[in-house]
């Protein structure tokens, strides 16, 4: 691999990831050491992390590695889906346009939200008995 890369980060609930693209590669994919389809189980989730690159027609121009951590398997892949067009915007902002389109440049703000006191979680209230 080549020493020049462009990094970014992307973060989804509780998930950061940190991303970098190598550019002159084939397309391989390395999450937390390895291989991408071996990290990312479900299919769906692999799909969602390239679209960004599919967005601008570089399916194949770049190996990525990726260091993620925190969160659960569809928290990271948001993660990293966010770091890889953070990273492609680096790479040549003319993409911005089509990335925004795709709505993979928004970080989404969704987190769980905290228990309160008094109830069974963030909302749910104990069941009310009359007698």
């Amino acid at each position: 691999m080549s020493t020049q890369y462009y990094e970014a980060v992307g973060r989804r609930k509780t998930a950061s990831a940190r991303v970098r693209l190598f550019p002159g590669g084939t397309g391989n994919l390395v999450v937390n050491d390895k291989p991408g389809d071996d990290y990312l189980s479900r299919e769906i989730d692999v799909a969602a992390v390239l679209e960004p690159l599919r967005a601008v027609g570089q399916e194949n121009a770049y190996n990525i590695t990726i260091k993620v951590k925190g969160g659960g398997v569809t928290g990271q892949a948001g993660a990293i889906q966010l770091g890889i067009a953070r990273a492609l915007l680096k790479i040549n902002p003319d993409f911005r346009l089509a990335l925004r389109k795709g709505g993979y440049l928004t970080r989404d703000p969704r987190a769980k939200e905290r228990k309160k006191p008094g109830l069974k979680r963030a909302r749910k209230a104990p069941t009310y008995t009359k007698r």
